[in-house]
């Protein structure tokens, strides 16, 4: 009788997930996060769990929590191999929506996804994510990283991101006390930060070899990827100087679909067209993709990345605190009551 051998042993490597490169990864991330370590971090990277005390200094602290990925934008990464600052792209996006209530980032996680784990590409990734978290103040404390193979392109992977934050329950910005007459500050935005890549590709394939070397004094490339402004400590520097009654992070939608969020009923938002310049690379954008302004400010954050609702009183105070602390800062409209129309104008 014929003895059927037996088949070899498989191992987890076998099957497309390498335990000792996630280790390695690991070990690669600790420095990193410990760089991001702040007041309230009890344990960190390693556990199955992060723990995290809200820092005594807060009398009554409301979590205030957000999350979101990079989207398209981690294919242009993909294709010319720039890993290094889509991380602060996945925190940016997190920390400045958590921002916009009044509250102070406090700590975020991310999570990793690939089908087959290259240690210095993820490592690339998460040196981002921690400068992110250093340049807004928030600790690095815990997160995911998947091998899951067959579920991802070779060389590709996905990033999301979560982060929480505290504001005193009396302090959270709500918008409600906003009224007509109040100033509209516009924040300079670092690019096209991490929203309407879909469009930006396109935009891409359609110019070719026509597309140009440099824009805003950057090359091509760099200027695309630049990463999302962390609006975070200026921000917060002004919030605690100044009665700001709003803010708004411009993400997808642009400028017409997220200042409204903010608003309340009955109230919109009037902004002067050509308050702030358009940049090189949004100009190349709009003539590229061949669409009108509206469309622009819909789609694009169209150079203003963070939106700042105060009252008239105090508007140029507030624009010089932040524009000392680095920011570029345009007094861009002025709230009215809504009446029939629509809730941001731009004439």
């Amino acid at each position: 009788m014929t003895q059927t051998p037996s088949p070899s042993p498989l191992s987890y490597k076998d099957a497309g997930v390498d335990i000792d490169a996630g280790d390695a990864l690991v070990e690669r991330i600790k420095p990193l996060a410990k760089k991001t370590l702040r007041e309230g971090v009890l344990a960190g990277i390693g556990g199955f769990g992060a723990l995290f005390e809200v820092p005594k200094r807060y009398k009554e602290p409301v979590l205030v929590s957000g999350t979101d990925g990079v989207g398209t934008k981690l294919k242009l990464a993909f294709e010319w191999n720039m890993h290094d600052t889509v991380g602060i792209d996945l925190v940016a996006m997190s920390v400045n929506d958590v921002l916009v209530q009044g509250a102070e980032p406090l700590f975020f996680l991310d999570y990793f996804a690939c089908g087959k784990l290259d240690v210095d590409t993820a490592a690339a990734v998460v040196g981002g994510i921690a400068r992110g978290c250093e340049l807004s103040g928030c600790a690095l404390i815990g997160g995911e990283t998947a091998e899951m193979p067959g579920m991802y392109p070779a060389g590709e992977y996905d990033l999301a991101g979560f982060a929480v934050g505290a504001v005193e329950k009396s302090k959270i910005l709500t918008g409600a006390s906003v009224a007509p007459g109040d100033v509209v500050l516009g924040l300079a935005s670092s690019g096209v930060h991490s929203n309407g890549f879909s469009l930006v590709r396109k935009c891409i394939d359609r110019a070719g070899a026509a597309a140009p070397a440099m824009l805003d004094g950057k090359p091509f490339k760099q200027a695309l990827m630049e990463p999302t402004r962390l609006y975070v400590k200026n921000v917060l520097a002004a919030l605690a100087q100044h009665p700001i009654k709003a803010l708004a992070h411009i993400t997808g939608g642009g400028l017409l679909e997220n200042i409204p969020r903010v608003l309340p009923d009955g109230m919109a938002a009037q902004l002067k067209k050509g308050s702030w310049p358009q940049t090189d690379l949004f100009a190349w954008l709009q003539k590229t993709a061949g669409i009108d302004d509206f469309e622009m400010n819909r789609t694009f954050n169209n150079g203003i990345g963070m939106v700042v609702v105060i009252d008239a009183a105090n508007a140029a105070a507030c624009a010089a605190t932040l524009r000392a602390a680095g920011e570029q800062v345009f007094e861009i409209g002025a709230i009215a009551p809504r009446g029939e129309g629509a809730p941001v104008v731009v004439a």
